[in-house]
């Protein structure tokens, strides 16, 4: 793969953010610790809104890419950027994860927020908002589909269309 440019020091920071973010989302939604690690920083944390399930933040990037292969195995996730605002510092996303809900007959879609930091080009800091419930949860009435964002039947986006590529749930 190719290297990911620095946001921090990139001619277009937006664009420098939006592939280092697809990039590690990729890698979740792959289940792939190695694509996660390439957007890692050693230290990074990832911290999570409470009371969702598994609210404690996650430190170091070995430990936060195994969790991701984990919960995406468990979930048959797929995560899709939607949205994203950056400046060469830090980025803020809408985000959007397809899953399967134990015994649901269809998959839903958990609609957030992730704010980013970086240090030396990779993922440093990660707080996440979201409310994870087995239904879907969006703006009631938003216009998601007429704005390039994913939606049901179309798990990816304008800006990040090769979510659609990868297996939800991980490799099999």
């Amino acid at each position: 793969m190719a290297a990911l440019a620095d946001p921090r020091t990139a001619a277009d920071p937006t664009a420098a953010w939006t592939a280092l973010i697809s990039r590690y989302y990729d890698g979740c939604s792959a289940g792939d610790v190695d694509l996660m690690l390439e957007t890692l920083h050693p230290e990074v944390v990832h911290w999570f809104l409470a009371p969702n399930p598994g609210s404690k933040a996650v430190e170091g990037a070995e430990h936060l890419a195994r969790y991701w292969r984990k919960v995406t195995r468990m979930l048959q996730a797929r995560w899709v950027v939607d949205s994203i605002c950056a400046t060469p510092e830090q980025a803020v996303i809408e985000w959007t994860m397809w899953w399967l809900p134990e015994g649901a007959p269809a998959r839903v879609g958990t609609r957030g927020a992730e704010w980013f930091t970086c240090t030396d080009g990779r993922i440093r800091e990660i707080r996440s908002y979201y409310q994870m419930r087995p239904e879907t949860t969006e703006l009631d009435g938003f216009p998601y589909a007429e704005r390039g964002y994913s939606a049901p039947g179309a798990e990816r986006s304008a800006i990040h269309p090769a979510a659609a590529g990868r297996h939800p749930g991980g490799n099999r």
